[in-house]
């Protein structure tokens, strides 16, 4: 595992790389686009298999949702792909690092946030065209779940989105200072049924759950509803992560200059690329 420090500057390492990536806009629209689709996966995912449960008022209902709603964030950083909520942790982290600016940090931030709406309307299209949807105990748990996010007053949203972050964002973290793709699994696992499990609000999740309804009806949401949820949770989980894991780690860690990989190998071995480490 890890130190603190050392897992500062893994993450500081993929902040620069986010920013690099942006010289090349379509590559980095096409991965942020594939982040938004991997979400979205997720969420029909937790609408087919936890429908029946929510249907049936089982109580069983919240953890069969969190564990398979798990399966997004995992591949998003296995498969490999740019995630807004990842990035509100790692970008302020390298902005307030001193390794990039806050001009580049928040262009970066806005880039893949609107670039994973893209793949989350994208997908929720091929979704609605697909028919998954139209009836039955997936369309009845999408329908209920959509209802709830709309009925949240905006104080209520942004809690909830400061609290998904802190999870997601976390998770992100913790992968970041294991060296076993079997131990970032996991942690990302109980992280996210946390979230899920719990109602946290995740904004690029949501941008699937308004989309379906947006595109393929089914649900009284307006884009005005969908406007809201996007500013307010997305500022909680900015805040979230950002705050409360980000910047709060890399100041528990100290802000001494960056090291380069050789200074970082206290037991000989190199400082792993932040690529080998996490991909969101």
């Amino acid at each position: 595992m890890l130190t603190l420090p050392q897992t500062v500057d893994v993450h500081a390492h993929a902040a620069e790389h986010k920013v690099e990536l942006l010289r090349t806009p379509l590559r980095f629209l096409v991965s942020a686009m594939l982040a938004g689709m991997w979400i979205g996966v997720g969420d029909v995912l937790m609408w087919s298999a936890a429908g029946p449960f929510v249907v049936s008022d089982d109580p069983a209902a919240k953890l069969v949702a969190g564990a398979v709603f798990a399966a997004a964030l995992t591949i998003v950083v296995f498969a490999g792909s740019e995630l807004a909520t990842s990035a509100m942790m790692i970008l302020p982290l390298g902005a307030f690092r001193r390794v990039i600016t806050w001009w580049k940090a928040l262009g970066a931030l806005m880039a893949v946030f609107f670039s994973n709406m893209v793949g989350a309307f994208l997908f929720a299209w091929i979704i609605v065209e697909t028919g998954v949807l139209k009836h039955g105990a997936a369309h009845d748990y999408w329908a209920s779940y959509l209802a709830g996010k709309i009925e949240h007053t905006p104080v209520e949203l942004f809690w909830r989105g400061v609290m998904c972050n802190v999870l997601v964002a976390g998770a992100t973290w913790a992968a970041g200072r294991l060296k076993s793709e079997a131990g970032k699994a996991i942690i990302i696992f109980w992280c996210v049924l946390a979230f899920v499990a719990s109602g946290f609000e995740h904004v690029v999740a949501n941008m699937t759950t308004f989309a379906v309804g947006l595109i393929g009806g089914g649900a009284d949401v307006t884009w005005g509803d969908f406007a809201l949820n996007m500013t307010v949770a997305g500022a909680g989980n900015l805040v979230g992560g950002g705050l409360f894991i980000g910047i709060a780690y890399t100041y528990v860690a100290g802000l001494a200059p960056r090291r380069t990989a050789t200074d970082d190998t206290a037991d000989g071995d190199k400082d792993p690329r932040p690529e080998d480490m996490l991909a969101a």
